[in-house]
């Protein structure tokens, strides 16, 4: 524990050996000193660099059990990444057994969750919908009493749409609300929300941390002549991974991928934004009990998996908004470990895969066919045809400059590239003779060396 303040709690200390650190990540000892002094944090950080202990450790160590009260609300866009940080929070009521951790998600039973919440929690952790509906309709949550927010995936709420109902959330809470904002990137659409909530607020932008850094390959594989889903079947097939995340753009492309994959018996689950919280259990202990090598999923249900032993993700196609491809890629390769993401792409790909290289993503280039993967050259190479000099020749001759236009211009120039052309195929034979007199000479060699060594 050679970077952790002196200044934290043994309790807190405890919660931070039960997670088996031996050390603070970059993103966590950035914030930790900030959040503790009650400032407002944006942390900046790509998935699987540890930030979500980088507030689950301050909160450790601010919660007071001893007031009856909300004091902290973490609110995440899925159920699923609500859920994967109430599990990275339960140590906290095993180092002390009054803290109490409340996981509010959609697909669970009103009834039973009203009778839990008659004793409030220290902890809340939930999806924008369900908390609004029992904090701000149904009043049975009194998180207006609460000190901190915690927003998780940011920009993600952003995208699907819940940016509003978590404004009106925020609004009635506390006026000086200290707010933890943690993203992967930071859109436009986002920033008048910081502003509102948000004073003086650090920024903690991590790029790279050597111990957490997702080591991910990034590798093009061209669809050819097939649609994306049917590379995307014919590239399943060609790998073997423990866990292979495939991502679409859309919710009908990932119906469509399940039935291929099913005539092609390919064992998968499908993750859907529609499902019940039951339904989503179900489903995740079947890939835990490795009944299934395939995960189908969009954006908006993949963000929430936290699942180490994905260890390849499939991008079908390419997102229109183009941070979303580093969301799909940071599935794999999670706090260190190794990964590998593949982008099947078209011709209608290209302008994205290039805004990606310009963020210095460095692609590997495969083609994929029934045989399995094979190198190809580096991505854009294959668009550039070198010149022959044979054409630099006719280009400079079609393109030269006529002073004065004479009759039967056209004729004659068509016979000059004619005569260049057949100048070229002359030189080509003459080329070949000289080969194969050279191997004609070599054979003579080789026979009279021969017989010699026959005559000894």
């Amino acid at each position: 524990m050679s970077n952790f303040p002196n200044l934290l709690s043994e309790k807190t200390r405890r919660f931070i050996a039960l997670n088996n650190f031996k050390e603070l990540s970059v993103i966590q000892s950035e914030v930790l000193p900030y959040a503790l002094k009650a400032r407002d944090v944006i942390g900046i950080s790509k998935t699987g660099t540890g930030k979500t202990h980088a507030y689950l450790i301050p909160l450790m160590q601010k919660i007071d059990p001893n007031r009856n009260e909300v004091q902290a609300l973490i609110i995440a866009p899925t159920r699923e990444l609500a859920q994967q940080i109430f599990e990275f929070a339960k140590p906290m009521m095993e180092v002390d057994s009054q803290i109490r951790v409340k996981l509010i998600t959609g697909g669970t039973d009103k009834k039973r969750t009203t009778e839990k919440l008659g004793r409030q929690p220290h902890i809340v952790i939930g999806t924008v919908g369900k908390v609004r509906e029992l904090f701000v309709e149904d009043s049975l949550l009194r998180i207006d009493q609460a000190d901190i927010l915690v927003v998780d995936e940011a920009d993600m709420i952003l995208e699907i749409g819940y940016l509003e109902d978590l404004d009106i959330i925020a609004a009635k809470m506390k006026e000086r609300l200290q707010m933890l904002l943690f993203s992967a990137t930071i859109p436009d659409n986002l920033r008048p929300f910081m502003k509102k909530y948000m004073h003086n607020p650090h920024i903690v932008q991590v790029k790279e941390d050597e111990k957490f850094n997702p080591r991910i390959t990034h590798v093009l594989v061209p669809i050819k002549h097939r649609t994306h889903l049917e590379a995307t079947v014919l590239l399943a097939k060609s790998i073997n991974p423990l866990i292979c995340l495939v991502v679409c753009n859309t919710r009908t492309d990932a119906v469509k991928l399940a039935d291929l994959f099913r005539e092609n018996n390919l064992r998968f689950v499908e993750l859907r934004g529609d499902m019940s919280a039951r339904a989503r259990k179900q489903t995740m202990s079947l890939i835990g009990n490795d009944e299934a090598r395939f995960i189908i999923a969009t954006d908006v249900a993949a963000r929430g998996i936290d699942i180490p032993e994905i260890s390849h993700v499939i991008s079908v196609g390419l997102p229109k908004d183009i941070d979303f491809y580093i969301h799909r890629a940071g599935r794999t390769g999670r706090t260190g470990r190794e990964g590998t993401c593949y982008v099947l792409y078209g011709e209608k790909d290209d302008a994205s895969i290039r805004i990606l290289m310009k963020k210095h993503i460095k692609f590997e280039h495969m083609a994929n066919n029934e045989t399995g993967l094979r190198p190809m050259k580096p991505y854009g190479e294959e668009f550039v045809r070198k010149s022959k000099p044979q054409d630099i020749e006719i280009s400079k001759l079609v393109n030269r400059r006529v002073e004065q236009v004479k009759p039967g211009y056209k004729k004659k120039r068509a016979a000059e590239v004619e005569s260049i052309k057949r100048k070229r195929r002359r030189q080509m034979i003459q080329d070949s003779i000289k080969v194969q007199s050279k191997t004609k000479a070599k054979m003579k060699q080789i026979e009279i060396n021969n017989e010699k060594a026959g005559g000894q």
